[in-house]
C-alpha cells in the first residue's frame, strides 16, 4: 500500500477519519495514482520485457540468470544490486521455489522491492521549525519539487517559509518567489550573488520570530565535480546547525531519473558533502531505465523519500518499494 502524505511527514497528525476505513473517493484516488505510476515506468517495464521475451521459461538455467542480469544492468540497477537480485532467485529456484514463469516473475518482483533501504521513510517536519535543505545539481526539479513539498505541507496545515539561497543564478530566485506566491508561502531572499549562509541566517531568524512550522532551503544547483560549491554548501549546513543545533532535520537530494548511472554518482558524491536523509526520484516517466531507483537506495542505502512522475501537484508521491517493483514488472 502507498504511503499517504500524512504517513510520510513526522510530525503531522493524521486525520480523525483515518481510523476508519478509507472512503470511496480515497479509494478512487489511490487507484489513480497507482494507474499514473504504471504508466510513468511504461518505458522502464517494456524495455525489461523485451530482454527478457525471449527467454524460455521451461529451462531454468544458467542462461536465464544471464539475461535477467543483462536486463537488470542494462536498466541501470546497479552492479551489486543486480548481483543480490541474481543470487537470490538462483538460490529460490535451486531451492525448487521457481518452476515457470510466473514463479519467476513473482520472486522477481518481491527482490526488487526488497531492495530498497530500510531507512526512515518520512520527511521529519515535527520540530518549530523544521528545516529542510533541498540539495542537488541543476536541472533535476529541485525548486519545483521544494514548490510541491511546500504545497502538500499547506494541505495539511503546517506554516512554511522558503529560503532562496540559490544565490548564482538570478533565475532561481525568481522561480522560487513564483512557488511562493503559488502555495502562499513567504520567500526569504536577497539579491543576485548574495552570499547563501547570509539568506539562510536571515531566514532561520525569520522562521523562528514568525513561529513558522517548516522551513524550506533552495540551495544552488552544485555541479558534483565543483569542490568550492560543495564548500559552500557544506556553510550553509554550518550556518544552520549553528543556529538551531538539531538541524537540517532533513537533507533531500533530488535525483533525475533519466541521468541514469549520473544520478548514482550525484547521490554518492552528495551524501559524501552532507549528510542526506533522503532521495527524490524526479522524471522517472522520462526514462527507460527506472532501475536507478534500485541501485540510489540499495547500494547508498538511502531510502528514496518522494517521486516524481510529472507536472502537477499530486505527480510528487510518497515512494513506496511495491508498488515500484509492481509498476516496473507487471504485464
Amino acid at each position: 500500500m502507498a504511503h499517504s502524505w500524512h504517513e510520510v511527514f513526522k510530525g503531522v497528525a493524521a486525520p480523525e477519519e483515518a481510523a476508519t476505513a478509507p472512503s470511496e473517493e480515497e479509494e478512487e484516488q489511490k487507484r489513480g495514482w497507482l494507474k499514473r505510476f504504471k504508466e510513468s515506468l511504461s518505458k522502464s517495464r517494456q524495455t525489461m520485457q523485451q530482454h527478457l521475451s525471449a527467454v524460455m521459461f521451461d529451462k531454468i538455467d544458467a542462461d536465464l540468470w544471464e539475461r535477467l542480469e543483462e536486463t537488470l544492468i542494462f536498466a541501470d540497477c546497479g552492479v551489486n544490486s543486480t548481483v543480490a537480485i541474481v543470487e537470490r532467485l538462483e538460490k529460490a529456484a535451486n531451492d525448487g521455489q521457481i518452476m515457470g514463469k510466473d514463479q519467476f516473475y513473482s520472486h522477481l518482483e518481491e527482490a526488487v522491492a526488497d531492495m530498497f533501504a530500510v531507512g526512515d521513510y518520512q520527511i521529519d517536519v515535527s520540530h518549530q521549525p523544521s528545516v529542510i535543505l533541498v540539495v542537488g545539481v541543476n536541472g533535476t526539479g529541485k525548486t519545483t519539487t521544494i514548490g510541491k513539498i511546500a504545497w502538500h505541507l499547506r494541505q495539511e496545515g503546517k506554516t512554511v517559509m522558503l529560503a532562496a539561497a540559490d544565490t548564482f543564478r538570478a533565475a532561481a530566485i525568481e522561480q522560487l518567489q513564483e512557488w511562493g506566491r503559488r502555495v502562499d508561502c513567504p520567500v526569504i531572499a536577497q539579491k543576485h550573488g548574495s552570499d547563501p549562509g547570509a539568506v539562510v541566517f536571515d531566514a532561520l531568524t525569520a522562521a523562528r520570530s514568525r513561529g513558522t512550522d517548516v522551513l524550506i532551503v533552495d540551495t544552488a544547483g552544485r555541479l558534483h565535480t565543483q569542490v568550492n560549491l560543495m564548500e559552500e554548501l557544506k556553510k550553509i549546513r554550518r550556518v544552520v546547525v549553528k543556529q538551531i543545533p538539531d538541524a537540517p532535520h532533513e537533507t533531500l537530494l533530488t535525483v533525475d531519473a533519466t541521468t541514469g548511472q549520473n544520478g548514482l554518482i550525484q547521490a554518492r558524491l552528495f551524501g559524501e558533502a552532507v549528510d542526506v536523509t533522503g532521495a527524490v526520484l524526479t522524471k522517472l516517466d522520462g526514462t527507460a531505465k527506472g532501475g536507478i531507483a534500485i541501485a540510489i537506495s540499495h547500494e547508498l542505502g538511502l531510502p528514496i523519500k518522494l517521486v516524481g512522475v510529472g507536472e502537477q501537484m499530486e505527480d510528487l508521491r510518497p515512494f513506496d518499494p511495491g508498488d515500484f517493483a509492481k509498476a516496473l514488472l507487471e504485464a
